[in-house]
C-alpha cells in the first residue's frame, strides 16, 4: 500500500515473507536522511602526507644562526651566574631568628638567584631546540618490543645522527655552557641543605643536651607558666617547655630540642622498665615531642588508646609502654624526661633526657 507523508513524497511498503515491512529503496529520496540514521562508508581516505616544510630564518641565514647560538650560550652562562648569586646571597644575608627583616632579605635574593638559574637553563634549552636543532618532520614506525640486531644497530646510528643534527658535539660553546649550568645549578641546594645541619659539631652531642636540668620547672607552651601536678587531670595532655626558655637568646633552637608532651594516665596501666620506676609522678609522664623518624612535632594524643601520633608520617607511640613504636617508620621510642614535684606541688625535671632526642639517623654513641 502507498502512504502520502507530510512532505508529499511517496514511500512504498510491501509485505515481506515474514509478515514484516520493508522499504522500497528506489522510492526513498537519496539526498534526504533522517536524524536517526547513521551513514557508514567503506571508502579509504588517502594519506594527506606531511605539510610542506617551512625553513626557519636560522636555516637560511648563517648570521642569524650565529646570533641564535650566542643567545643560547649566553642564557646558559646567565644560569651559572644565577647559581653563584644564590650561593652568595645565602651567605651575604644570613637569617637571624630575632629579625624578620633578615628572613625577607634572604628569601628575596636567594629566590632571585635560583629563579635566574632555572630560567637560564629552561629558556636556553628551548631557544636552542627552536632555532638551531634539526628541523625536519619525520614519521616513526612502531616496532615489536624486541627489535632485530639490525634495528638496534640502527638505533645507535640514530643517536649519532641526533648528535650531529643537534650540534651538541659540534657547538662547543653551547655544550660547555650547558654542562656548566647543569653543574652549577644544584650547588645552591647543596649549600642550603648543608646550612640546615649543625656546623663543625657532632649532631649526637648537640641533641644529647637540652635546657632540661634537675629542678627545672615544667611550663606551658607558649605562655611559660609553671604547671602543678594537680592541674594535669586523667587523660589530659599539655605542650611543655623548660622554665626560662622564652628568655633564651637562641629560643627557637632550644625549643626544637626541649619541647615535651605531658600526659596523665592510670598508673596501673603503665608498664615501667627497671630503673625508670621514679621517672613518672602518679601516672604523669613526659616524653620528647620530637619524632624519632625525621623530627616532626608529635602533637596528637589519643585519650582512649593512650597513643601518640606523629602527623607527618603516622608514626604511632604507645604511652603505656614507654612510647614504644607500634606503627609507622620511626625506629625507636620517644625519649622520656624524668619528672617529679617540688615542695610547692609544681612539676619539675629530675634531669635532662638520658639519650639524644630527635631523628634516629643521627650518629649515636
Amino acid at each position: 500500500m502507498a502512504h502520502d507523508d507530510s512532505s508529499g513524497k511517496d514511500l512504498a511498503a510491501t509485505s515481506s515473507g515474514a509478515g514484516g515491512l520493508s522499504l522500497d529503496r528506489d522510492l526513498v529520496p537519496s539526498k534526504q536522511v533522517s536524524g536517526g540514521l547513521a551513514v557508514i562508508s567503506d571508502d579509504n581516505l588517502p594519506d594527506p602526507g606531511l605539510p610542506p616544510h617551512r625553513k626557519r630564518v636560522t636555516d637560511q641565514d648563517p648570521k642569524k644562526a650565529s646570533t641564535a647560538q650566542r643567545q643560547v650560550y649566553t642564557l646558559f652562562y646567565l644560569s651559572i651566574a644565577g647559581s653563584i648569586f644564590a650561593i652568595a646571597a645565602y651567605m651575604a644575608f644570613p637569617i637571624n631568628a630575632n629579625d624578620p627583616g633578615s628572613v625577607r632579605l634572604n628569601t628575596v635574593f636567594l629566590g632571585l638567584g635560583i629563579t635566574l638559574a632555572l630560567m637560564g637553563i629552561g629558556l636556553g634549552a628551548v631557544h636552542w631546540a627552536k632555532t638551531l636543532m634539526h628541523d625536519e618532520e619525520g614519521i616513526d614506525i612502531r616496532h615489536p618490543v624486541r627489535s632485530s640486531d639490525e634495528v638496534r644497530a640502527r638505533a645507535v646510528e640514530i643517536f649519532h645522527e641526533g648528535n650531529v643534527e643537534s650540534g651538541f658535539g659540534r657547538r662547543s660553546l653551547i655544550r660547555n655552557s650547558l654542562i656548566g649550568a647543569l653543574v652549577a645549578f644544584p650547588l645552591p641546594a647543596v649549600i642550603l641543605f648543608r646550612g640546615l645541619g649543625p656546623q663543625n659539631e657532632v649532631p649526637s652531642e648537640l641533641l644529647s643536651h637540652t635546657m632540661w636540668k634537675a629542678g627545672a620547672r615544667l611550663t606551658l607552651d607558649p605562655s611559660g607558666l609553671p604547671i602543678k601536678a594537680s592541674d594535669v587531670t586523667l587523660g589530659s595532655a599539655f605542650h611543655i617547655i623548660p622554665e626560662g626558655l622564652n628568655d633564651a637568646p637562641d629560643r627557637l633552637e632550644q625549643k626544637a630540642k626541649a619541647a615535651v608532651l605531658l600526659m596523665r594516665v592510670n598508673p596501673a596501666d603503665l608498664n615501667v622498665s627497671a630503673g625508670r620506676e621514679s621517672w613518672n609522678y602518679d601516672g604523669i609522664v613526659a616524653y620528647s615531642k620530637i619524632c624519632t623518624h625525621v623530627g616532626c612535632p608529635v602533637a596528637l594524643f589519643e585519650q582512649q588508646t593512650h597513643h601518640l601520633l606523629c602527623p607527618c608520617h603516622q608514626s604511632t607511640f604507645d604511652v603505656n609502654n614507654e612510647c614504644e613504636v607500634i606503627f609507622g617508620p620511626a625506629k625507636r621510642p620517644l625519649p622520656q624526661l624524668p619528672i617529679t614535684v617540688d615542695g610547692e606541688g609544681y612539676l619539675i625535671a629530675q634531669s635532662d633526657f638520658h639519650e639524644p632526642v630527635g631523628p634516629s639517623f643521627w650518629e649515636r654513641s
